[in-house]
């Protein structure tokens, strides 16, 4: 009895290693995620407007309709870049994502307070060479540091009706993100 016991442990055991390691290591191996998939329709460092998602088709799994998706792939190797994103009436969020689909920074609409959701995107190295002014406070300022040189910046816009889906997509034509001097 003993011996059966051993034996489904260690059974037990070695199936919790084997999908563990499959948990940790499948999304590394994965060839089409999202910044593959959205690679060819975007520019380094541009802000692109996608189209809006069907049932028949959809670059990335569980969009939700109501929202008008905008993205910028990022490459901070060419130096900081700079996001400027107008806020649309009902809500607006902006997250950022390493190469690896790793969420870092989320900031929406009611956290930045303004009309517009500005803030600068650089390297920890970047950050160390940004001199500090003492007239400009981290309100006036807001600086996100990326663990990566390369990523994703999603900005998102409610239309919450299907009539104001055009609406939302032109707020998010307006956004920008471009790379700053150093």
């Amino acid at each position: 009895m003993i011996r059966l016991l051993a034996w489904t442990f260690a059974g037990l055991l070695l199936g919790g290693i084997v999908h563990l390691a499959t948990i940790l290591i499948l999304p590394r191996t994965a060839t089409q995620d999202a910044y593959a998939r959205l690679t060819p329709l975007t520019e380094t460092n541009k802000m692109t407007l996608l189209p809006t998602p069907s049932a028949e088709s959809t670059l990335m799994p569980f969009v939700d309709p109501a929202f008008a998706t905008a993205v910028c792939r990022y490459d901070l190797t060419q130096g900081p870049l700079k996001l400027q994103a107008p806020v649309s009436q009902p809500y607006t969020a902006v997250s950022f994502y390493t190469r690896r689909d790793v969420a870092y920074y989320a900031i929406n609409d009611r956290a930045a307070g303004r009309r517009t959701i500005e803030l600068d995107l650089m390297t920890a190295e970047q950050r160390a060479q940004v001199q500090d002014d003492e007239e400009v406070t981290a309100a006036d300022r807001l600086i996100v540091t990326s663990p990566t040189t390369t990523g994703l910046i999603i900005l998102r816009a409610f239309a919450p009706e299907p009539g104001a889906i055009p609406l939302a997509r032109g707020v998010l034509n307006t956004a920008t993100c471009t790379v700053t001097p150093e």
